[in-house]
């Protein structure tokens, strides 16, 4: 059985738009991490901890499969 490999991906793009516009530097306090964080979260070259992922759903209110998902190749 060969090894399956996959891309993470997310909305957090449109999460804070969809919350007033909300920043990098925003979420990136209300998480607890740095602004340079967030934005290699968002931009798919950062994958986050488990606890990080929950701390941002918990931000917008949703389920974590609302912000994030998988894609396997």
């Amino acid at each position: 059985m060969g090894k399956r490999t996959g891309v993470l991906t997310n909305d957090l793009r449109g999460l804070r738009a969809g919350h007033g516009e909300m920043t990098q530097q925003e979420l990136a306090d209300l998480v607890g991490v740095t602004r340079q964080t967030v934005n290699a979260i968002e931009g798919n070259k950062y994958s986050p901890s488990l606890e990080v992922a929950f701390r941002i759903a918990r931000v917008f209110g949703v389920p974590m499969e609302r912000v994030f998902g998988y894609v396997e190749e």
